[in-house]
């Protein structure tokens, strides 16, 4: 098999969602970004990244995240709250590797992939939550109950609203609504 059939077939079929960009617009998406977000590739080529991003905010604030990372080395690592086709918002581990760190987003290639139990926070992201906290953002931010998440989770009412209070307090807001708000904008932290 010629070398450039190998290299071809390694991208698409990737254990990986994986994507090339070039400022930011999706040039080439391998086949496992079907599994993961639920665009089949030809959905997103030649299409802005923003709309795997629960808003433009998210957007901006990791790009600017990605930059500051780039200017250091032409590697980065990251967890986010991303958007999947139907309109699931999931933690993902973002890997990016710029091929020009004068001009990261000139063509970058970035893989992803589901985080089912997040991990502890990076400093740079979300260090204020617990890892428990931050799973359980991942039902807040999709429009689930306290109620809903306990089921989900196996736990009690009461220990979800335990574990949203300390959230709210921790990042200073005053109700539901604000703490959605400001866990989907939880990069500028």
């Amino acid at each position: 098999m010629p070398a450039g059939d190998a290299e071809s077939l390694g991208f698409l079929h990737a254990p990986v969602a994986t994507l090339v960009l070039s400022n930011r617009i999706v040039m080439r998406a391998s086949a496992m970004v079907e599994r993961v977000f639920g665009w089949h590739p030809s959905e997103i080529e030649g299409k802005s990244i923003r709309l795997l991003y629960p808003g433009q905010t998210d957007f901006e604030q990791i790009g600017e995240r990605a930059l500051q990372a780039f200017a250091q080395d032409s590697l980065c690592r990251d967890e986010r709250l991303m958007r999947r086709k139907n309109g699931q918002i999931v933690w993902m581990e973002g890997r990016g590797h710029t091929l020009d760190r004068s001009d990261p987003f000139r063509l970058a290639v970035w893989s992803y992939a589901p985080l089912e139990s997040p991990s502890p926070p990076a400093p740079s992201f979300g260090a204020m939550l617990t890892a428990t906290e931050k799973l359980i953002a991942t039902y807040l931010v999709n429009g689930m109950t306290s109620k809903e998440i306990a089921q989900a989770l196996g736990r009690s009412p009461r220990t979800i609203e335990v574990h949203r209070a300390n959230m709210m307090r921790k990042m200073e807001v005053r109700n539901g609504p604000e703490l959605v708000r400001a866990l989907l904008n939880l990069e500028a932290g």
